[in-house]
């Protein structure tokens, strides 16, 4: 096993990255159903808000 530390190009991959290695996967995947959630959320209010031709 190598010493070397291995940076992830995003900052987002480097908080995954210390989840998985942590073994938290349950708590990464509320946050991502979380985040998917309000991404779902967001897209509906924008389809409610426009007008159809």
């Amino acid at each position: 096993m190598s010493n070397t530390i291995e940076h992830p190009p995003h900052p987002q991959d480097a908080t995954i990255a210390l989840f998985l290695q942590e073994d938290n996967a349950d708590r990464l995947t509320d946050i991502l159903v979380d985040a998917l959630d309000e991404a779902f959320r967001i897209l509906n209010d924008e389809l409610v808000s426009r007008p159809l031709h």
